[in-house]
């Protein structure tokens, strides 16, 4: 059984930066393409960034481009959010998920989710 694992997450300050690894386990996360979402308790959940398998293709939610950058290593099979400049209105649970395979032999499509991790930015 696959499974996706979401970490650095924590309290900083209106202005700084945290670094989000997605690992997997039971799957190799190289061949899928990531997304990073965000949820308050409330609100719809909403696309944070997303990165196709090579790292070709980036896209960035409206309220994130510019601050965050989403990047992979494909050799440790670990996608990143990089997040700076954060601001309180980024306070949320971040959720990794997964999609794929692309660009191997596969008979079925899978998608995968993280638990979480929780960022709360201080004002």
């Amino acid at each position: 059984q696959g499974q996706l694992v979401e970490s650095g997450g924590g309290l900083v300050e209106t202005g700084g930066s945290l670094r989000l690894p997605c690992t997997s386990s039971g799957f190799t996360l190289s061949n899928y393409a990531a997304t990073w979402y965000r949820q308050t308790s409330g609100k719809e959940r909403e696309l944070v960034a997303e990165i196709n398998t090579p790292g070709l293709r980036i896209n960035y939610g409206a309220g994130v481009r510019g601050r965050f950058i989403i990047s992979r290593d494909n050799d440790k099979n670990i996608v990143y959010l990089k997040m700076t400049n954060l601001e309180p209105e980024d306070t949320a649970k971040y959720y990794c998920y997964a999609d794929g395979p692309f660009g191997v032999a596969a008979t079925r499509h899978f998608e995968f989710w993280g638990q979480g991790t929780q960022v709360t930015v201080s004002s």
